[in-house]
């Protein structure tokens, strides 16, 4: 099967074009926005903070005694 000269040089012009372009970033796609990694790092220290201000609010209207039942009282 012989391939015409015209399509093997356009196929060696697409891909001699393709290596000039390789390695200079990223030209069409922009991230635009968070990625979801960022996303998940955020909801879990927002989780955090909010649970350590609940405890604190719950701490300071039992006036400080914690969570743990006392047996003696």
């Amino acid at each position: 099967m012989t391939v015409s000269k015209r399509l093997s040089e356009k196929k060696v012009a697409k891909f001699e074009k393709n290596i000039t372009r390789r390695g200079t970033g990223a030209s069409g796609s922009s991230k635009n926005g968070f990625e979801p990694a960022h996303i998940v790092l955020i909801l879990f220290a927002v989780l955090v903070v909010a649970s350590f201000i609940f405890q604190v609010v719950r701490m300071a209207i039992s006036d400080g005694v914690g969570e743990e039942n006392e047996v003696g009282s």
